[in-house]
């Protein structure tokens, strides 16, 4: 075992053992089975409430936009606050209750559904409120990471966790399919309430004390989110990843909207078939999730954050040229292709967020990049309807899809593009933009990258 395997297992609070992996590990294996369970639900709704929007209510293109903006809307709405917050709870809490009121929320569409209320106004309802609780699970999920496993083995949970993911966009779209086929879209959602509700359990079962986090004397709401915000936006390497993240997220989001509209409505694929093409993107995922530690050894951490996104983003165009027949597939394998990339680049830049920051501003760096990054989705969303209604779904498709390929330019044009080993955390918290890169330090073990990355 190296140092830095010692290393992990001392951070994570639990004895070193040879070849333990965070798997074998109680607690990560409680975050992992309830973050499966959540992001299952997640992949269910997302799929079904789009499809209750267009099969249930008729709706048009520029509802199923905004329908998809109200999912995304909350990051706008609470997400510095929501690292505030989590940075002044305990994470256990913040999961538990974000899981229950999800649950509770979405049960209400099968039964307005069942009574004959439903309307579109429910679903933008629906949408908001999941959505915000969704930003509290993300940043509480992510900023616990390295108080359950330690910092050293942050590649390996995330990589754990993005494995799981994408089992669920591989699985989860191709069940809700046949879900929704079989028992119609509300009835899905009823089931994806009860995998909340499990995903909850699992998080109770979490044994790791946290002692509540001290508040500091005479912190204030907006000073606390102003200091987070001076974090991420100070440090040059944060501060691209922002920006190549939210460009992505902007134009993946108005891709994404028109996608759901253009498969029934132009390609007349069934919510079944719909589930198998988006069970393609699981497929990318998993592939991703599986050779991001691979890639970012033979890439550098640097490289592999821009390479992964400008090398894949491309296949995205291959959907906007399909008809019929074998050409959906080759949309669907295009999609997969842009999703292993997306994957090994998330694992490399959380990672590297994650280790690069101190405990006490982990909620907030956290919160302040989902803000930053996840802020652009919906009003990618909006754009997406917008450009279907005038022009059509497939138009929206080609410049959605060609605004994501120049998303890696904020990284490629930032000290990020030839660093093979991103810095360590700065344990003072204070960020000094004008030190050199060549200043800064890295911990290595046997001539090659960190152990933690």
């Amino acid at each position: 075992m190296t140092s830095d395997e010692n290393a992990a297992n001392t951070d994570a609070g639990t004895p070193a053992r040879a070849g333990r992996g965070v798997l074998r590990e109680h607690d990560f294996r409680s975050l992992f089975y309830s973050t499966a369970l959540s992001r299952f639900g997640q992949e269910v709704s997302g799929l079904a409430l789009p499809l209750v929007a267009v099969l249930s209510l008729n709706a048009g293109e520029l509802e199923v936009g905004l329908l998809a903006a109200m999912s995304s809307v909350a990051f706008l709405l609470v997400g510095l606050p929501a690292g505030v917050w989590v940075d002044r709870l305990r994470y256990r809490h913040v999961l538990i209750l974000s899981d229950v009121i999800r649950a509770v929320i979405l049960l209400t569409i099968p039964l307005a559904w069942w009574l004959g209320v439903l309307s579109i106004w429910q679903l933008y309802a629906v949408a908001l409120v999941t959505g915000i609780f969704s930003v509290f699970f993300d940043v509480a999920y992510q900023s616990c990471l390295p108080h359950l496993i330690g910092r050293s083995r942050l590649v390996d949970g995330n990589a754990s966790l993005e494995t799981v993911r994408s089992v669920a966009q591989l699985s989860g779209p191709a069940v809700a399919g046949q879900l929704i086929a079989w028992l119609t879209a509300p009835v899905a959602l009823a089931l994806d309430a009860l995998a909340m509700g499990l995903s909850a359990l699992f998080v109770f079962r979490i044994r790791k004390p946290q002692a509540k986090p001290e508040r500091e004397p005479g912190s204030k709401l907006f000073a606390d989110i102003a200091e987070g915000l001076r974090f991420v936006l100070a440090n040059p390497l944060l501060r691209a990843i922002a920006g190549s993240s939210a460009l992505f997220n902007l134009a993946f989001s108005a891709y994404m909207a028109m996608l759901i509209f253009f498969l029934p409505r132009e390609m007349g694929l069934g919510s079944g078939q719909m589930g198998l093409v988006f069970s393609v993107l699981g497929i990318g995922g998993l592939l991703g999730a599986l050779a991001a530690k691979r890639v970012t050894v033979w890439l550098g951490e640097g490289p592999a954050i821009w390479i992964t996104v400008a090398a894949t983003a491309p296949f995205a165009l291959l959907w906007p040229t399909a008809t019929n027949g074998w050409s959906i597939w080759l949309g669907a394998a295009g999609l997969g292709v842009a999703s292993f990339g997306v994957v090994i680049y998330n694992i490399a830049q959380v990672s590297f967020r994650q280790r690069v920051t101190p405990d006490r501003l982990l909620g907030r760096m956290n919160a302040t990049m989902r803000f930053l990054v996840w802020g652009t989705q919906p009003v990618g969303a909006v754009l997406g309807g917008v450009l279907g209604q005038a022009y059509g779904a497939r138009a929206a498709l080609w410049i959605a899809g060609a605004l994501a390929c120049l998303a890696f330019l904020p990284v490629l044009l930032s000290p990020l593009r030839g660093m093979r080993h991103l810095p360590d955390e700065d344990p003072s918290g204070q960020v000094s933009p004008e030190e050199p890169v060549s200043s800064v330090k890295h911990s290595r073990t046997d001539g090659g990258p960190n152990a933690e990355t």
